[in-house]
């Protein structure tokens, strides 16, 4: 049996495949397209799921979508006569749901065939259930409750529940217009911002503030005694006026969300490339604050309600590395799993599970503890396009290609690091990395100068060998996907500069000898000839979506000054 899973006409639009409940592969069409966060339907990651399974369209047996037009739509009617929504958000809002709704056509069109021969089931998964089944059914976990917390999907923001085998249970939501990812975004929007996604922005800035703003900023965001909350509307444009949002072929777009009261309140609203003053700071470190302590409300609410120890959470808000890594100390919960894709590319692999655990009741899957499902290349593929584009490089055996990256990375060297099967999910786990000695004060600077061209106070992670977690980290736990911020213990932190954040933290990759060998090798090969069991690891790319073949490892090579690519056991250097 074949499940094709997609999030389409929405931000990380993308695709994944299962055949018989293994999944053979996932990607987000922003690595196809080149264009971040790319929004509309996933023909790319389609045809390429499609491709490593050798079949075609007509053989697929179920197509599930993480969305569901049906979803709340009382709810949508009620709102929209009761706070008289502009004709054009609705307008917009029924040409999407008409998207939606014609997933059948679009394959068609996209794919070269006819309508009448694609066999396939059409299911609508709401876009919540679609995210908790992503965290839940993919988890080590017998039984959890379940969090999902993102700006808005179907028109609920937030939803609570339980799983238990392969069941899960609906117990409460939030409904729009009430949103904590809304909130995030209109402060990111009023800090500068402007891009869809620039949320990380707000997190890695924050640790340079001090949360005095706090007060003011939770008149924004209201703590409900049931354990979710709410937000003061006079803050935001959306309840009423509707936002302008563009999910159509290519960059997504949200106008801003903030009102007029939210800059009487607040001031004046930074401009984009504006200087950073400590009042923004401030502001960050405050958003981040108060975002956490909600979390916390949501969470220890949960768990007194269920019983429960397990915990599982995804949405965009589950993004947050920050309040990630604090959570089990400020919460009941013992254990805790977020999927390598949380976003709404995951609800792509959510809403698959979800028919094939919920309403086939199939066994649970394996859990998900590596994200690479993306595109591979053979070492014959690397050499042909290099043999093609007459660029010179040298094959190594195993050893002697991890030797010569680490003396490399050792004399100040950066590298591409180009491997196996790309990463599904936002974050570069050593399969499109870019990689870098964590010793070296001036790492961050050589990066920056070198390849990233990115603002000074965002951090750099480390990856570490799992079994030296405990060694360099405050906590040890098991982060495989780079979901959570430690704090580094104080006798490590002088000789990391480059992976500790201005707070002391950093957000790790523990590397796991089983999941990642070649990337293991490599980074114990670098500590048998230092002493340190980490790298300085950061997404393969110069401001655009993650390299995903040997075409684009080379390009962002040669028009950067970074020092080798290595893609498979091919080195390329200056």
């Amino acid at each position: 049996m074949y499940i094709l899973g997609l999030n389409a006409y929405h931000g990380d639009s993308s695709a994944c495949i299962f055949k018989d409940g293994e999944l053979i592969a996932a990607t987000e069409e922003e690595r196809i397209r080149r264009i971040k966060h790319w929004a509309g339907f996933p023909s790319e990651s389609i045809k390429f799921c499609l491709d490593e399974c050798g079949i075609d369209i007509t053989q697929i047996d179920h197509i599930t979508i993480s969305r569901d037009p049906s979803a709340n739509v009382y709810k949508k009617i009620t709102h929209s006569l009761k706070n008289l929504v502009s004709f054009k958000t609705l307008k917009d809002r029924l040409a999407n749901t008409k998207k939606v709704s014609s997933v059948k056509e679009e394959l068609a069109k996209s794919l070269g065939v006819d309508v009448s021969e694609i066999k396939a089931e059409v299911h609508n998964v709401e876009h919540h259930r679609s995210h908790m089944a992503s965290a839940f059914f993919a988890s080590p976990f017998e039984e959890s409750a379940i969090l999902s917390i993102d700006g808005f999907g179907d028109f609920t923001s937030t939803m609570i529940g339980t799983g238990k085998g392969t069941e899960m249970e609906v117990l409460d939501s939030v409904i729009y217009p009430h949103s904590v990812g809304v909130f995030y975004t209109a402060f990111t929007q009023y800090l500068g911002f402007a891009n869809y996604g620039d949320e990380y922005k707000v997190m890695g800035l924050s640790p340079y503030g001090n949360p005095t703003l706090v007060d003011r900023v939770k008149d924004v965001l209201i703590f409900k005694d049931n354990g979710l909350f709410e937000i003061n509307t006079k803050y935001f444009k959306h309840p009423k006026e509707g936002v302008q949002m563009s999910w159509e072929d290519g960059d997504p777009f949200i106008e801003p969300i903030y009102s007029d009261y939210m800059t009487e309140k607040f001031g004046k609203p930074r401009e984009q490339g504006e200087e950073l003053t400590q009042f923004h700071k401030d502001l960050a470190a405050s958003i981040q604050r108060v975002t956490e302590e909600l979390i916390f409300h949501i969470l220890n609410h949960l768990q007194k309600r269920t019983g429960l120890k397990n915990i599982c959470i995804a949405g965009g808000v589950a993004q947050n590395s920050v309040a990630n890594g604090k959570i089990l100390e400020n919460t009941t919960f013992e254990n805790l799993y977020i999927p390598p894709a949380g976003h709404d590319a995951g609800t792509a692999i959510g809403s698959a599970l979800w028919l094939y655990n919920q309403v086939l009741d199939n066994p649970r899957i394996e859990p998900m503890m590596d994200s690479y499902f993306g595109a591979k290349f053979s070492d014959d593929e690397i050499e042909a396009y290099l043999k093609a584009e007459n660029i010179s490089y040298k094959k190594l055996s195993d050893e002697e290609l991890n030797d010569k990256v680490t003396d490399c990375l050792i004399n100040a060297g950066v590298v591409g690091w180009f491997q196996g099967r790309a990463e599904f999910g936002p974050r570069a786990l050593g399969h499109r990395s870019i990689i870098c000695d964590p010793t070296r004060d001036d790492a961050k600077e050589l990066i920056n100068a070198k390849i990233k061209r990115r603002e000074p106070f965002r951090p750099f992670a480390p990856s570490i060998l799992k079994e030296f977690t405990g060694d360099y980290f405050e906590k040890v736990d098991n982060v495989p996907f780079m979901e959570k911020v430690f704090q580094f213990k104080d006798d490590k932190k002088e000789n990391l500069s480059a992976v500790v954040h201005v707070d002391g933290s950093g957000r790790l990759q523990t590397v796991d000898q089983e999941i990642s060998p070649k990337y293991y090798s490599l980074i114990k090969k670098f500590y048998d000839k230092t002493g340190t069991p980490i790298l300085l690891n950061t997404s393969f790319n110069e401001n655009e979506p993650i390299v995903n073949t040997p075409a684009e490892a080379y390009a962002c090579f040669a028009r950067t000054t970074m020092d080798m690519v290595v893609m498979g056991n091919i080195v390329v250097e200056r």
